[in-house]
């Protein structure tokens, strides 16, 4: 046994770079087993792996880990290992992911392989129990209800006992594998019975699934590897759950929503109310006259997700009643014996074929409507009198995906709104309404009132009064609501364009300087455009508008008045006597010389040309100000300077004027045309002289009359001793060629030719 322990674990080494060992993958696993006589059990292990998870591939198929069984005789610190079991190949069988409720449709990406493992074992009766043990690692790491499920591998085994080797017993097996997609708020209805060869008593419960193995790859046969070999004997350790998780209830949610299983059917039942993967256990315990023979413990993966249903009754209802976990769709008719149901189930495509059924309440049979049909999808009804009508919408009767709503027709006496309306059609004022509704449920059976005037006003009264502030053609609506809550709408036009009861313009005075520019806010109501307004701005101008702007300009007092006509016809008009007054203004002016003034002449007379003017403010460039009528002032600065003079007239109205000037940073700089270097102290060099402040880029040069240069500088002090360079020898007396480049402070380029005499 040990030798051939060590050649598997070799001839797996080889593999080791070759396989995926972590296996995130186990979804669910059960061992079983049938006594066949002389001590002789067939074994049959299902193990499930999530097959779109890219974890490892069942051990012992293809390149997967060969897997391994351990057989241990007793419990604990006297457990025996007394064999090891090579598994051989399983046979793999796709889970068809079919959701508890067939007329859901299942989410893609779900795959779930099943793998069969048989062999047989030969265990002499014994006083202690045989425990047959399968560890793996992991299971998915997206298990919400675990701490950690990606570390968390599983262990399946099952006891077979002394009372059960003494009678050949057979243990339970499993009817059915879970649904292994479940859709949240849907109803689990799982029928987790198991068969019993033998006859006994079975009892199901919900149990904890076990740990085995680690993420060990490395020493993948040690204790904590991905595979123990030998996988490690009982007790075994259970899984860990998260809050608020247990194995009593793997789902979370509260009764009577949690999971749960009848210990006598074994039906699984639960709402699960969140999406994600859950780990669940559920245990079968064998009993016979009493006695526990066996217990076959199964875990497996819910995958709950949210699912579309393929067939859905819906109407278009007024409201929706509650009634426990149904609804039904309430539908109002008020006034119309003949009613249209609007269908609006879906999906069309996956309905073959429904009825509609009501109730009439006359003691006959009831109204029943058989589709399909193109007058029967949403049919019109015809009730035989006011009154309350129960009904129902059905899908696909007769099949396994079917819907039904439920219905409720209210047919209730019809309602009529109407109105007056009594104004003033020339002169503005408050329109008076009076309601007219009625209703067929009674008198005195309106309780609502909901107006509407067409200019963004509304009411609640039942005969308002209301004042219009514009004109136009005014759709009035009101809504009436009888005690049944029927409602009905009637609008009606109001031609409104009566001419203002009252003139009233802003501003209502106005004293103010020449010119004046003045907009006349007609505050008066109801006009606009459509109104043929006159006004007279009693300077000889006339103007027309709603609003309009005028400008005055000569000094004076001045009555304003306006003429209007309506649409229809109706006028009015209005004076208001010495409305606007137009004091005198100064007219602001100045010169001044230089025009041209420069960093050599900055200083500036400024002269006043105003007229009218009383006083006055000069702003020179926001460096200094003056209130001398002709000021004299001397920039610190060259460049561009903008001067500002406010004067003020004796009325307090001022006016300015605003001029700018130019400060031209200037150069003054010119080239001699002699000079003597014989060294007397006078005139020995030559260069120029001048001003060249501001100035860039200065060089001057001189070349003798064969176009060889004999001197150069940047440094307009630096001057020409006659020597080349100032260092050479003395140069012949006679005519030199100067030529001078700089940049002016504004970047003009600037170049001097003349010539330098050498006189010895």
């Amino acid at each position: 046994m040990k030798a051939l322990k060590l050649i598997f674990t070799l001839l797996t080494l080889f593999f080791l770079n070759q396989i995926d060992l972590s296996a995130a993958h186990i979804i669910g696993g059960e061992i079983t087993y049938e006594c066949l006589g002389n001590n002789e059990y067939r074994f049959t292990m299902k193990i499930y792996r999530d097959c779109a998870g890219g974890g490892a591939e069942f051990d012992s198929f293809s390149n997967g880990l060969e897997g391994t069984v351990s057989v241990y005789e007793g419990n604990g610190n006297s457990a025996i290992l007394v064999q090891g079991v090579i598994l051989p190949a399983p046979k793999i069988t796709a889970i068809q992911p079919n959701v508890s409720n067939p007329c859901l449709i299942v989410p893609t990406g779900v795959c779930v392989e099943e793998g069969i493992y048989e062999f047989t074992l030969n265990l002499p009766k014994s006083d202690k129990t045989y425990n047959i043990v399968y560890q793996r690692c992991c299971r998915n790491n997206t298990i919400v209800n675990l701490a950690a499920p990606g570390d968390s591998g599983a262990t399946y085994w099952v006891e077979v006992k002394p009372e059960a080797q003494d009678v050949c017993n057979t243990s339970p097996v499993f009817n059915e594998f879970p649904p292994i997609v479940i859709c949240a708020g849907t109803e689990i209805n799982f029928d987790h019975s198991a068969v019993d060869a033998d006859g006994d008593v079975l009892e199901y419960s919900l149990c904890t699934p076990y740990l085995g193995g680690g993420n060990n790859q490395v020493q993948w046969e040690a204790p904590n590897g991905v595979a123990p070999n030998p996988d490690l004997p009982p007790p075994f350790t259970p899984v860990v759950f998260s809050t608020p998780y247990s194995f009593d209830n793997p789902l979370g949610g509260l009764p009577p929503n949690s999971l749960n299983i009848d210990s006598n059917t074994g039906l699984l039942n639960g709402i699960p109310q969140s999406t994600g993967q859950f780990v669940v256990g559920v245990c079968v315990k064998e009993f016979r006259n009493g006695e526990l023979l066996s217990t076959v413990r199964r875990d497996f993966q819910f995958n709950v997700t949210t699912c579309e249903p393929t067939v859905v009754a819906d109407i278009a209802e007024d409201s929706l009643i509650s009634l426990g976990d149904d609804q039904i769709f309430y539908i109002k008719a008020c006034g119309a014996l003949d009613v249209q149901i609007q269908n609006t189930s879906f999906q069309q495509s996956n309905i073959s074929d429904y009825f509609w059924e009501f109730d009439l309440n006359d003691g006959g049979p009831n109204l029943k409507i058989e589709g399909p049909g193109s007058n029967n999808w949403s049919p019109t009804l015809s009730f035989p009198d006011t009154g309350q009508y129960q009904g129902l919408l059905v899908l696909n009767p007769g099949l396994q995906c079917n819907d039904t709503a439920l219905v409720i027709v209210d047919v209730f006496p019809a309602v009529y709104a109407d109105f007056s309306f009594e104004y003033d059609t020339c002169v503005s004022g408050p329109v008076d309404f009076t309601d007219l509704s009625s209703s067929d449920a009674g008198p005195n059976t309106i309780t609502d009132w909901s107006w509407s005037f067409g200019d963004g006003e509304t009411s609640i009264e039942q005969n308002p009064s209301h004042l219009y502030k514009i004109p136009g053609v005014l759709p009035a609506a009101l809504t009436i609501t009888d005690i049944n809550r029927c409602k009905t709408t009637i609008v009606k036009d109001i031609n409104y364009f009566p001419v203002p009861s009252y003139l009233l313009i802003a501003p209502s005075e106005f004293i103010g300087c020449q010119p004046a520019s003045i907009f006349f806010e007609n505050l008066s109501f109801p006009i606009d455009e459509s109104y043929d307004i006159l006004w007279d701005f009693g300077d000889g101008n006339t103007g027309s508008g709603v609003s309009p702007t005028h400008i005055y300009e000569d000094i004076g007092t001045y009555t304003v008045s306006v003429d209007i006509t309506s649409p229809i016809g109706c006028k009015t008009d209005t004076i208001w006597n010495d409305l606007i007054t137009i004091v005198g203004s100064p007219i602001a002016d100045f010169t001044f010389n230089p025009t041209q003034p420069s960093n050599i002449q900055p200083t500036v007379n400024f002269i006043d040309q105003s007229i009218d003017a009383v006083k006055w403010k000069w702003n020179f460039s926001n460096q200094n100000f003056s209130f001398d009528q002709s000021p004299v002032y001397t920039f610190p600065d060259t460049g561009f300077q903008v001067i500002t003079l406010i004067v003020t007239h004796e009325s307090g109205c001022k006016d300015t004027m605003i001029q700018t000037l130019d400060v031209i940073p200037e150069v003054r700089y010119y080239i001699p045309n002699a000079f003597t270097p014989n060294g007397d102290g006078i005139n020995d060099q030559f260069k120029g002289q001048g001003l060249l402040e501001g100035a860039t880029n200065f060089r001057m040069t001189i070349w003798n009359r064969y176009g060889e240069k004999l001197f150069e500088s940047a440094d307009p002090d630096e001057g020409w001793n006659g020597r080349k360079d100032n260092v050479g020898k003395p140069s012949t007396q006679g005519v030199y060629v100067v030529v001078v480049n700089y940049n002016s402070p504004r970047g003009e380029a600037i170049e001097i030719r003349g010539f330098a005499t050498l006189i010895q």
